[in-house]
């Protein structure tokens, strides 16, 4: 694994709707891999490796929770609204840096009753100002969490796994493609944390006849966790469905084909909550076969997601099967 290139990707600052830094980082990846690059008005990069094949479409999304800016009060303390997830245990006390470099941490208000788990709307960031005027913040601009991303053995922990380790995958797998029998798009969408309107908008454009999204997965694999037949080193997860898509049968059957092709361990996904890219790409136009492939993750949408690396390069390995 190019353990250097995926820090550069989870650290890379990219809220959902503010992808820009992400977006050029990867692009400088990619050009050299494919025949064209475009970035869509959403802010979508689509990298394209022409073939005489059917048109596929893989997407993983940039964007990254985050916050938002609602008011900042008298004394300087910072009102938000959430970008995307955002669990209020995971965000208590956690440290948040705004784009241009300035950071504060979340903070909850005196409360009547303590009992109960605290909203975001009791929650406030302290920058650390001390007043509304002398604010370097303003109403509107959007903060991420802070954290570092380690590997610890086969395991790595960083705050954007979901989704930097799905355009860490398809970047590898660029640089690994050898042969294809698709006319292939790889595209790095936006707003997929808020809206799903990047990958949306950029299968409508590109028309595929197949589409698969790389994502994260929830783990059935922790204390008391919700039971789930995914586990952190078993293999990648093949998506049955998700809260909002059914996998076409077509796309989904096909990854399993490739991955027994290959002798890949795998895993077959039913998520009760949640969704991803491939909820949007199949309803472009007149809709679109599609799946996804996901990588098991634990503690999703916390400053400490934790993945596996054997996850990740059968994931790829899988992906080269499958157009090869």
């Amino acid at each position: 694994m190019d353990f250097e290139l995926l820090h550069r990707l989870t650290t890379a600052f990219g809220p959902s709707g503010y992808e820009a830094a992400v977006r050029e980082l990867i692009r400088k990846e990619v050009a050299p891999l494919v025949d064209e690059v475009e970035v869509t008005p959403l802010g979508t990069l689509i990298a394209h490796k022409k073939g005489s094949g059917p048109r596929l479409l893989l997407a993983a999304h940039m964007d990254e929770i985050g916050v938002i800016v609602s008011y900042v009060e008298d004394k300087g303390f910072l009102r938000f609204a959430p970008l995307g997830g955002i669990f209020p245990l995971y965000a208590i006390a956690q440290r948040v840096r705004f784009a241009n470099g300035v950071e504060g941490v979340v903070a909850v208000e005196r409360r009547k009753d303590e009992s109960k788990p605290p909203a975001l709307s009791e929650m406030y960031i302290d920058i650390g100002a001390p007043s509304r005027e002398a604010s370097p913040i303003r109403v509107g601009e959007p903060a991420v969490f802070v954290g570092e991303t380690v590997r610890v053995g086969e395991r790595i922990i960083g705050k954007t796994m979901d989704d930097r380790i799905g355009c860490y995958l398809l970047i590898d797998f660029l640089r690994r493609l050898r042969t294809s029998r698709f006319d292939l798009y790889v595209a790095f969408t936006s707003q997929e944390e808020t809206t799903l309107s990047g990958a949306r908008t950029a299968a409508f454009g590109i028309e595929p006849d197949m589409a698969v999204a790389v994502d994260v997965t929830l783990t059935g694999d922790t204390p008391k966790a919700l039971p789930m037949a995914v586990e952190l080193g078993k293999g990648p997860a093949i998506k049955v469905k998700d809260r909002g898509m059914v996998a076409h049968p077509r796309v989904r059957d096909a990854m399993v084909e490739a991955a027994e092709r290959e002798g890949l361990p795998y895993q077959m996904e039913i998520l009760t909550f949640g969704t991803t890219d491939a909820a949007a790409m199949q309803l472009a136009r007149a809709g679109v076969p599609s799946g996804c492939l996901s990588i098991p993750c634990r503690h999703v949408h916390s400053p400490g997601e934790m993945v596996d690396v054997n996850d990740v390069e059968r994931a790829v390995a899988l992906l080269l099967a499958l157009v090869a």
